[in-house]
């Protein structure tokens, strides 16, 4: 191939041989690029002339492709694949700017949802793609911009900047809380706990009792911890912050006025990632309107 070849890529033929590889088929790729099974037929006829190989095998009914055609196939999917995910960015005549975040769930319906209509009138262009985890996430692996979590901030190889603290308190049902008086009640009920091992203990401690050991499922998610309180009639230790809203409206009760503080949100950026003009202003939307509150 010469080295000039690059200037007179085959477009048109590329993506006749792409559609005709998906589909097996010259007759469905024409359907998919509105032209004929001749034109479609003809394009790869040409591509295959170029490169001097033959991309096909041509059956009786149908296509196969040869070692060189399997070869080609992903590598062009991906191509127009990327090109077509670009082009989207360009929509109203302006460019949109895609920023990958992904969440911890409690984070993510108790906080930053309701906060999202504020962020995309200010800044329409930018594309929020928002994933949730568990506070279990790989920044490097997953190819995200951000990570909103809890904990310390101790997260290495990151730049973790402190969004605001998180008090934990205990939370169940107004019928559950009607059953108790005091602290040492919850000895009798179902307490639900999360992976963090030591939170029930420093509750306990903050309430003045001595400890005890608290059995029964773990959960990775406050949010699903405080739904199994609802449907189970137990009690959850969870960060009162992120059901305000349930709180308000009653269908949260907090029976006692202990809190202790065992963390707090985070934003999280891979120090090797460098900032983009989007990252750079979520990164201070964020921080502007976590001071707010």
């Amino acid at each position: 191939m010469s080295g000039n070849y690059r200037h007179r890529l085959p477009l048109n033929a590329l993506r006749a041989f792409e559609a005709s590889a998906r589909h097996l088929s010259f007759t469905r790729a024409g359907m998919e690029l509105n032209v004929t099974q001749a034109a479609v037929s003809q394009q790869v006829r040409l591509l295959e002339e170029q490169l001097g190989l033959e991309l096909f095998i041509r059956l009786p009914r149908g296509l196969a492709l040869t070692d060189e055609g399997l070869a080609l196939l992903p590598v062009l999917s991906r191509s127009f694949d990327q090109i077509e995910s670009l082009l989207q960015q360009f929509d109203d005549g302006h460019y949109h700017e895609v920023l990958s975040i992904s969440v911890v769930g409690t984070f993510a319906v108790g906080w930053l949802l309701p906060q999202l209509s504020k962020f995309s009138n200010l800044y329409p262009y930018i594309d929020l793609r928002i994933m949730t985890h568990n506070n279990v996430v790989n920044l490097a692996a997953e190819g995200v911009d951000f990570a909103i979590r809890f904990g310390e901030g101790l997260w290495p190889l990151a730049e973790n900047i402190p969004l605001f603290s998180a008090s934990h308190t205990v939370l169940c049902s107004e019928k559950m809380a009607n059953r108790l008086t005091t602290p040492l009640d919850l000895k009798a009920h179902h307490l639900l706990r999360s992976y963090r091992k030591d939170e029930w203990e420093k509750w306990f401690l903050a309430a003045g009792l001595e400890p005890w050991r608290v059995k029964g499922p773990v959960f990775d998610s406050s949010r699903l911890m405080v739904e199994a309180a609802l449907l189970t009639d137990s009690v959850a230790l969870v960060p009162s912050c992120m059901f305000e809203h349930e709180l308000s409206a009653g269908s949260l009760v907090q029976p006692f006025d202990i809190s202790v503080t065992l963390g707090g949100y985070w934003l999280s950026r891979l120090k090797s990632k460098p900032c983009t003009p989007a990252m750079m202003i979520f990164r201070n939307w964020l921080l502007d309107e976590s001071q707010q509150r």
